[in-house]
């Protein structure tokens, strides 16, 4: 393939089942690899342990990459022997590319809101694919089945990543008779820090999920080689960096440390229950101030300070990617391609300027 200019705006993207999801403005394509009976017993022969078979299938499946544009999202499978099928999902054009796009700190929240459900279907789709089932399901965020999936999601992040780090740090600010208010918040912020870089760490030493970080590895590599310009080739994209500014993880980690900032600036309420109260609340103005940060520092990147500020991010992304094999980047490549042919399509007059949404491949569980 020739090298083409790119179109001026931002993807993004998610590991998802044996595949690579992409977005763009119009639709997101997911792609996804099929297992084949070689692949399990393979894998099968190389655990031990009484959960061998269902490690082992896992291990096999659960891998593949989400990108996704401001318009519309592919869900694509690429079976072992080289056939792929492709499913697209038509993107909110309101939520997209409409007025509430360009509101700063709104867009984050219903971006990210919407973003939740699209990773939840790309998911399931190609958790079925990997299965060679059909289910006919809606787990789109209209249905109570995809409502009920990101709420629970939802729910369990923010009780262990912003509850249980607020319950813990009272814990410990009662048990040794600490005065400090801003000790406490301090405390609660190296807890919470802990139990994210702690929980990457620990789900990344699983077979399966490093094989599905192998695909966040090829989602990266991939965009960043089409916003370089660079021919879309397995080969080419794997020489490009593991690392993106806007991913998920580093998104998560913004969203941590600003919450210990705002926290200690806002004050800690001795009672219990309002302290977990205004955890809670202020999840979500704090997730619209992170947003627009990434968006700022991935827009200035030529920025000595910027670059400072964000090795923090990069450096934690080493923990939810790995090196992906040339048939990772063969995926994310496909799921990218489907993108670009929706993206070219709707726009007959080529862009001059970066679009207004940047996406990420969150949620962690996704970022990035």
């Amino acid at each position: 393939m020739a090298e083409q200019k790119p179109l001026q705006f931002s993807y993004g993207g998610q590991a998802v089942i044996e595949g690579v999801m992409m977005r763009g403005r119009y639709i997101a394509a997911v792609a996804a690899r099929k297992p084949n009976h070689k692949q399990i017993s393979a894998e099968l022969a190389e655990t031990s342990g009484p959960c061998a078979a269902t490690v082992a299938g896992n291990a096999v499946l659960v891998a593949g990459v989400r990108i996704v544009g401001p318009y519309s999202g592919a869900i694509e499978t690429t079976e072992v022997q080289g056939g792929i099928e492709v499913k697209e999902i038509p993107l909110n054009a309101t939520l997209y590319r409409g007025r509430i796009a360009r509101w700063p700190f709104v867009r984050g929240l219903v971006t990210l809101w919407d973003s939740l459900g699209l990773g939840t279907r790309a998911l399931l789709w190609s958790s079925d694919v990997a299965l060679s089932e059909e289910e006919d399901v809606d787990f789109s965020m209209e249905s109570a089945a995809g409502m009920g999936l990101v709420v629970v999601s939802l729910s369990m992040g923010i009780g262990l990543f912003f509850v249980l780090p607020a319950a813990l740090s009272a814990g410990v600010r009662e048990a040794t008779g600490m005065d400090s208010r801003l000790l406490a918040d301090a405390v609660e912020g190296l807890i919470k820090l802990s139990l994210l870089v702690g929980y990457i760490w620990g789900i990344g030493q699983m077979n399966d999920v490093k094989r599905l970080f192998g695909y966040h590895g090829a989602e990266h590599k991939t965009i960043n080689a089409y916003e370089a310009g660079a021919e879309l080739t397995p080969e080419t994209v794997n020489t490009y960096p593991i690392e993106h500014p806007r991913c998920g993880t580093a998104f998560l980690l913004t969203l941590v440390v600003l919450s210990v900032i705002i926290h200690m600036i806002t004050g800690r309420p001795s009672n219990i229950f309002l302290l977990l109260l205004s955890r809670i609340g202020l999840i979500f103005p704090i997730a619209g101030i992170a947003y627009e940060f990434i968006r700022f520092t991935a827009k200035h990147l030529d920025n000595p300070i910027v670059r400072l500020i964000t090795k923090p991010n990069l450096a934690l992304q080493h923990l939810t990617t790995r090196e992906p094999d040339l048939s990772m980047c063969e995926v994310g490549i496909a799921a990218l391609e489907h993108v670009l042919a929706a993206e070219r399509a709707a726009q007959p007059v080529a862009q001059t300027a970066p679009a207004s949404v940047p996406a990420t491949d969150m949620p962690v569980a996704a970022a990035d």
